[in-house]
């Protein structure tokens, strides 16, 4: 099912939480909280959404990396309910699409839960003091259609990184539901 995410929440507090990713290596979400913020990101593997933005979003969050903005996937479908998004095959799907960032399990879906997360997948831009300033789409192209897009996350994650505040227009990111226990 298609779905929308609500519109940005301006300075909502993000929940602190510590999830493992599929090796069993645990990160604790304040600890990568930067000086140039950080994005959180609800993903999964089956998600048609997710699989066209893969590489794209590689690129972005990259970019975002290397301009010292730090970047936490979450998966937080039941992955007993869809077997394609185990942490075996978050780990594959990670590696094929060239993700560099800590893509974890919220196998009690609590984090998910605590965002109000919606769809995969669902961006959680927030400033170095854990405000939440962006809550959108990666791009504006269509699914699978990189060119001419105009990178809105990128955009936004930078503009939120030099002056710890996200722009006020911002498009909802559209994708699957997430997969509730």
């Amino acid at each position: 099912m298609l779905l929308d995410t609500p519109l940005c929440d301006f300075g909502w507090q993000a929940p602190d939480f510590t999830l493992q990713d599929p090796d069993g290596q645990s990160f604790t979400m304040s600890e990568h909280l930067g000086q140039h913020g950080l994005l959180v990101a609800f993903l999964c593997n089956h998600c048609p959404y997710v699989q066209a933005i893969a590489e794209r979003f590689a690129q972005d969050t990259d970019t975002l990396m290397a301009e010292g903005v730090n970047v936490l996937g979450v998966m937080s479908n039941d992955y007993h309910l869809v077997a394609s998004d185990s942490p075996p095959e978050m780990k594959r799907f990670a590696q094929r699409s060239g993700w560099q960032f800590p893509y974890l399990v919220d196998e009690d879906q609590s984090v998910g839960k605590a965002y109000g997360a919606v769809c995969t997948p669902d961006f959680f831009g927030f400033n170095k003091d854990g405000a939440l300033q962006y809550r959108g789409r990666l791009d504006d192209a269509r699914m699978g259609d990189a060119a001419g897009r105009t990178p809105e996350l990128l955009n936004a994650m930078r503009q939120i990184a030099q002056t710890g505040e996200g722009p006020r227009q911002q498009n909802p990111s559209m994708g699957c539901s997430i997969k509730w226990n």
